[in-house]
């Protein structure tokens, strides 16, 4: 690891160790019943989140679109006015958004609440690659189960801002960590059809680990776990002598990361005589397109488990655990 990259890692875990504090030390109003709760989220993820937990109490606007890669993502001047105007700011933390950190700090010292939705996930629980010695990684979502805890924290968060709704917090946050449970034991039942041999998920960036983990599945990535940094020719090189050595034939394509180190691996197995095809585009880092449903986060793992089981040859419901994805 570079020392750039280390003192870097060191000034956001302590900005984040300041931003831990700062809302309990700042503010303990309560909004005024008569008026909508203002909600800022950074990743569609976590303003999915929101939206089913809030409901009808709360406008929740998501800073970050489709396509939309949160490691590299810096806030415009509009989405810091939003950050400022909001009575409640969540966000996934990790330092998946590492270019927003001052923004929350601002925001929390001038007294916003600002929570990061993770902040219930023991240290036991997270991964922390080898090559990001420090950082955790941050792609909890990709875990259902883990991804249940990220409700709580929505749902007890609100109860403090407007204590008035907890019975509607509540019965929402049940409501929908219900249909997470479904989606994970959806995921458990496709994904466990694909012969063991084959449950090596390839990809173009690490953000599959924790999908990995819960699923049993052998994740490589590309990249490492950030987008920010860079595959080079040896990485690209030994990932060649493991489709081949493995005998895999399809590799996953991610929305929000260009293809090109993808198909410099589909390439270069070609050229070592090994037919390696694309699988399918995942969504890794941002959710499918607004108004779909890929575009909610059961979506988005709904299409991810079926894209992996069928490419790997699995048995899958033509259109997903609730008839919904595109064909």
């Amino acid at each position: 690891m570079s020392l750039h990259l280390k003192k870097t890692q060191m000034i956001c875990l302590w900005f984040m160790g300041v931003l831990a504090f700062l809302p309990a030390a700042c503010s303990d109003a309560h909004r005024p019943e008569s008026t909508s709760i203002s909600i800022v989220a950074t990743t569609g993820m976590v303003a999915d989140i929101a939206r089913q937990v809030a409901g009808d109490r709360a406008e929740v606007t998501g800073l970050m679109g489709s396509g939309v890669d949160p490691h590299l993502y810096k806030p415009t001047r509009t989405d810091v006015q939003r950050i400022m105007d909001a009575d409640i700011i969540f966000y996934n933390g990790l330092l998946l958004e590492g270019k927003m950190v001052d923004t929350f700090v601002r925001a929390a010292t001038s007294g916003k609440p600002v929570h990061a939705v993770t902040e219930l996930l023991d240290d036991s629980y997270l991964l922390e690659p080898e090559e990001f010695e420090g950082h955790q990684d941050p792609h909890v979502w990709m875990d259902p189960a883990a991804w249940s805890k990220a409700i709580e924290v929505v749902r007890d968060r609100l109860v403090e801002l407007d204590p008035s709704g907890q019975p509607e917090y509540h019965a929402n946050a049940e409501a929908y960590a219900a249909r997470v449970n479904q989606l994970d034991a959806y995921c458990q039942r496709v994904l466990s059809s694909v012969p063991e041999k084959q449950r090596v998920l390839v990809t173009a960036h690490d953000a599959f680990n924790y999908f990995g983990r819960r699923f049993g599945y052998e994740v490589v990535g590309i990249q490492g776990i950030s987008t920010e940094s860079e595959a080079g020719v040896r990485d690209i090189e030994r990932l060649v002598d493991l489709l081949v050595e493995r005998n895999i034939n399809a590799v996953f394509v991610e929305s929000t990361v260009s293809q090109r180190n993808i198909q410099a691996l589909i390439m270069g197995a070609k050229a070592r005589g090994h037919t390696v095809v694309i699988g399918g585009e995942l969504f890794s880092d941002a959710m499918g397109a607004s108004q779909t449903y890929e575009g909610t986060y059961i979506g988005m793992i709904d299409h991810n488990a079926t894209t992996v089981a069928r490419a790997l040859g699995g048995q899958t419901p033509p259109r997903g655990m609730n008839g919904e994805l595109k064909e």
